[in-house]
Parts: C-alpha cells; structure tokens; sequence
C-alpha cells in the first residue's frame, strides 16, 4: 500500500538564543538560509507535500522563499511549537507526517527515508543517535546523578507518524494544556512509545551563534588576461601604478589582477562573473578603478553571508619586473577586503620566453580565495 507524504517544517519560532535582529533560519547562510537549505533537502526527495510554519512577523518574508518550492506551501504558526504544528497537521491531508525543525539544514537523504520507513512498519520513526557523552542530572550547579549513557539517546528530527493518530494527540495536548518540546513527547504522551531510527550527528541543530561562525568554507577560482597596447607609459596592479612600456588594453583600468580576485571571490559565493555585474557596454565602467569595483564585489560576498579568509595570486608576466611593488600590492588587497597582509600572497613569475605571456603580449593572473561565514 502507497502512502502519501507530508513533510512540516518548523520555521515559526524567533530563534532567541542565536543572538540576531530576525529569525535565525532567515539570515544569509552558506550562500543561502538555513530555511532554504532545509527545504531543499525535502524537495530533493518524493515528499508529496511540504508544509512551512511561520510567525506572523516573518509570514511574508517566509512565503517568497516557499514559493520558489512548487510542492510547498506556508501556514501561519501559534504562540509556541505546540500550537503550529497542529495548524501545520490541519493544513495536510497525508497519510504521514515528517515533523523537522526548520534550524536542522544538514539533515541527510538516509535519515529521512529511515523515518518513513519506521513509520510504514511501527507507525512512527523518531531521528536518534547514541549520545557520545556522560550526560548528567544537575540542580543548583551540582551532579545529582549520572544515567548509564548506553541507555539514552539524543533525539532528533524529523519525527515522523501516521498523520489521523499524531492530530488526534495534539488535539489532546492543547485540551490539556501541557507543555511539549518535541513531536515524540506529544505521541509517547497519548499514543504510546514512539520507536527510534537511526539519525546522524551530521544533523545538528543551529541554536547559538557559533552554529553559524564554523560553517563550511568555500573556496573560488578566478583567471584574467589583458593584452598590452593601451598607449600610456604604466601599468596598474592590485591599485598600484607601475612604470611600462605599454599600458593594458581595457574597458575599465586595466588592472589584470583585480579583475582575477574579484572573479574568484564571486565564484566562491556561487554568484555570477564579474561581467555580469560590470558590463564592458556599459559607459560606468568605461576607465572605473578596479579597487572600487573590487570593493563592491566584497559588499556582494556579505549579502551571501561570506568575507574572505585569505587569497593567494599568481602573476605571469615577462614584463614589467614586478618583484618591488609585491608589497605595495599585498597591501591594498589586504586593506579592500579586510584581511591581515599575512593572509594574502602575491607572486610574479615570467613564463620563460614561452606563449604569449613570454612574447610579452600580456599579462595572465591567477587568483585563488577561501571564504568563511560572515556572522
């Protein structure tokens, strides 16, 4: 027997304890939001349908993010989790429910098809995994007792049930008045002992501010080339002006090396290249000074939620000798995109006579940048 499939996101809440202005699952994250990482880890999956909570402060933002998932829709969260969850369960007609907190972006493709399966053979499945320390009962700041740790585990979600049971419970719980923290507590209370699936510890909930500091970095790969022929006696390199026989041929200012730095950071972040964004049409840009547009790029990374960790450049050039203005170079990077001169390396290299780097036709650089998260 086939049954359909629901999957309730828990995105209603605000998120306190993580420290920022608006819901946490709604800041810039990993290039995305947490909400929107979450969502597509279901929308991956044949989940029939995805139902999203939302406050009412957040109801609008929430909604344009979910319409960009066709088989999800958002509902308007209660005053606590308990009250959202049953508006969420109200607004499906499944026959199972996957109940997942919208702050667990990372939850894995396993983890999900282990919950659907325990709910088809036991009528419920509940994400868990073994806890790795001595967990302890304390009161006033002392141990009262240590649990043998082979006999807890740590809860998870999703949680998953067959949907007619886990509403009638809630309906009970709000009748009651009690307090729940999780979906299990609601079942375990008025259905029975839920069963446990096996989780993963990759999927952490982001609750605290450090949950956000120690993402994943990325890292960007950029590679421009000019060619010589602008008639003017200097070239000009990270901003610095250096003295040559021929200027670079360009819409902007020619300098080959910004131009490099500023594809690797957009790259990194996911975003388009620098042509997109600075057109060679269009007349602003006609001589603009690449550390500005540079400077532009790295306001466009902290939309993303990213700033750069450090940046390494490889110059190829046969001509101008560049070896006395490294420093100068280092410098104004480190200064454009707010990192430590230790955190930046520049290095010029010639091409031994070879191509037309070698010919002295132009110059090719390489830039290559890590980002971390900005928050």
């Amino acid at each position: 027997m086939s049954h359909t499939v629901c999957a309730v996101i828990c995105a209603a809440g605000k998120g306190l304890r993580a420290g920022f202005e608006k819901n946490k699952l709604l800041i810039p994250f990993q290039g995305t939001t947490a909400l929107e990482k979450t969502l597509s880890a279901f929308d991956f999956l044949a989940i029939d349908e995805i139902v999203v909570t939302a406050s009412e402060t957040d109801f609008e933002e929430i909604s344009t993010i979910v319409s960009a998932f066709p088989r999800a829709k958002t509902v308007l969260g209660g005053k606590d989790r308990t009250h959202s969850v049953y508006n969420a369960l109200k607004a499906t007609a499944a026959d199972i429910v996957l109940i997942h907190d919208g702050a667990r972006p990372f939850i894995m493709r396993e983890s999900i098809e282990n919950c659907i399966r325990s709910v088809k053979e036991y009528g419920s499945g509940i994400c868990a995994v073994e806890c790795r320390d001595t967990i302890a009962v304390c009161q006033d700041g002392k141990i009262l007792s240590v649990p043998q740790r082979d006999s807890l585990c740590q809860i998870q979600t999703p949680q998953g049930f067959f949907r007619e049971p886990l509403i009638k419970a809630y309906g009970l719980a709000l009748e009651s008045g009690e307090t729940f923290t999780d979906d299990s507590s609601v079942f375990a209370r008025y259905c029975g002992a839920p069963v446990l699936c096996e989780g993963a510890h990759e999927n952490i909930k982001l609750t605290y501010p450090e949950d956000f500091s120690q993402d994943a970095v990325r890292c960007g790969f950029g590679i421009d080339t000019h060619a010589f022929g602008k008639e003017q006696d200097y070239i000009v390199l990270a901003g610095v002006k250096i003295p040559s026989h021929s200027g670079l041929i360009a819409h902007s200012d020619g300098d080959v090396l910004v131009h490099a730095v500023m594809d690797a950071l957009l790259s990194a972040a996911g975003l388009k290249d620098i042509g997109h964004y600075f057109p060679d049409t269009d007349e602003k840009w006609k001589g603009a000074d690449s550390m500005s547009m540079l400077r532009e790029v790295v306001a466009l990374i902290k939309k993303e939620g990213y700033a750069p960790q450090n940046l390494s450049v490889a110059i190829q050039a046969e001509r101008p000798r560049l070896a006395k203005y490294i420093d100068s170079m280092k410098n104004n990077l480190a200064i454009a995109l707010n990192l430590a001169p230790a955190a930046v390396g520049v290095a010029a290299g010639t091409n031994e006579g070879l191509g037309y780097v070698g010919e002295g036709k132009g110059i090719t650089v390489n830039a290559y940048v890590l980002l971390r998260t900005a928050y």
